[in-house]
């Protein structure tokens, strides 16, 4: 960011104007920001020497006029120095307030995330979730302890966020707090939408993530091949909460639900669809967005023989469903019991039924990405990726087709 600027005086029309004098301003740049301020003076346009930014001849009301617009020149260059030496940055914004005798109170990025914060908690369970809320708590006490340690101060002025301490920020939260490429490009989207918030009530001129990309690439996702499946499945269980577990996890691979979406699934999300078959209906807690899944009878299997749990009748809930982290940790167990290795969290039931039981099963990615409530097709085409197997077939198909031309 640049702490240089740049000032010149103009005539500026009126509106309506017809003819005489015209008002001079003065425009003020500094790194790609103008304002414009009235010198309180006028001057007629014969006698405006354009390129000297003063007024032309010899008379002593000229000669006054243009030691008034030279006196302003200094009085900004001297504003402009006191700035500097006070370690600040220079802006648009703290120059004018200064030069106008009009400062407001500059507002601070730390109070405005404080202040999105509260609003967001007001708002838990109309629109906003207990995890978003944490995250950017998180994210609040992450660029409290960045200011801290880079400026050595509590709080920082909006006008001073400029590129530099968006990328020096993505730098501490890799180097100094460990964050993964995934965890570091949230917590980035967090700050976004706060200069995003700053830049619509135009607290702020210019956006500091202008030129800022980011190189964090999705996770790969993981997911059960039909062998896996199948081994979860078919596994006697003795223990009462690993098969309510695998029973859950498994109507999850077949209906695409998450944890929260099955979590408050009850009777009235089950409805008699056009085929005469039971469908799922659920807005997901997620996006908020319709999901519209027919019921496989693996899944109606599963519902049926919860139909009459007590656990169930006394909640609403179709299945007893426990927290997410026992949930997860059950699961752990179920993983070693069939001998499978890879790390079985709930959320791979999600993904399992992207690929392994719809997409690899020629179900079209607009059909899959529906029923998963995306928002974005792109987001299920992640799915598609990983499917080397399906590819395999289609390319099948092909030679079949071209063998039989």
């Amino acid at each position: 960011m640049s702490t240089n600027y740049s000032l010149l005086f103009y005539l500026k029309k009126p509106k309506n104007y017809v003819s005489g004098a015209k008002p001079i301003y003065m425009r003020i740049t500094i790194d790609g920001s103008v304002c414009e301020i009235s010198t309180g003076k006028n001057c007629d346009p014969s006698r405006w020497n354009s390129k000297a930014n003063r007024s032309k001849g010899n008379t002593e009301e000229i000669k006054t006029l243009n030691s008034y617009l030279e006196t302003l020149n200094l009085k900004v260059a001297a504003i402009h120095l006191e700035i500097l030496k006070m370690g600040e940055i220079p802006t648009i914004e703290i120059l004018k307030s200064k030069i106008t005798g009009k400062e407001e109170i500059q507002r601070t990025l730390l109070s405005v995330l404080k202040d999105h914060n509260l609003k967001m908690e007001s708002l838990l369970g109309n629109g906003f979730r207990e995890n978003t809320l944490k995250g950017y708590r998180t994210t609040y006490s992450h660029l409290e302890s960045y200011i801290t340690k880079q400026f050595s101060t509590a709080d920082i002025e909006l006008p001073r966020i400029g590129h530099s301490f968006v990328v020096g920020y993505e730098y501490y939260l890799r180097s100094e707090k460990g964050c993964s490429d995934i965890s570091a490009a949230k917590y980035m989207k967090h700050l976004r939408k706060i200069i995003n918030l700053c830049l619509a009530h135009g607290w702020i001129a210019k956006n500091p993530f202008k030129f800022y990309k980011t190189n964090a690439k999705p996770k790969e996702k993981s997911y059960l091949n039909r062998d896996e499946l199948t081994r979860i499945e078919n596994k006697k269980l003795d223990i009462l909460r690993l098969q309510h577990v695998r029973d859950i996890f498994v109507f999850c691979c077949y209906t695409g639900l998450s944890y929260a979406d099955v979590s408050k699934l009850t009777k009235r999300n089950i409805e008699v669809g056009i085929d005469n078959r039971f469908w799922i209906k659920i807005n997901r807690q997620k996006t908020n967005t319709l999901s519209s899944i027919p019921i496989l009878p693996k899944a109606l299997e599963i519902l049926g023989a919860y139909k009459d749990y007590p656990p169930c009748e006394s909640t609403g809930q179709l299945l007893p469903i426990l927290s997410n982290q026992k949930m997860n940790s059950y699961l752990k167990e179920i993983a070693d019991l069939c001998g499978i290795t890879k790390e079985l969290t709930f959320h791979i039931a999600r993904h399992t039924f992207a690929t392994t039981i719809t997409l690899s099963n020629g179900v079209p990615i607009e059909t899959v990405s529906k029923m998963l409530g995306h928002l974005d097709i792109r987001t299920t085409q992640h799915y598609a990726k990983l499917l080397d197997n399906r590819i395999s077939k289609d390319m099948e198909d092909l030679v079949t087709k071209l063998n039989i031309i």
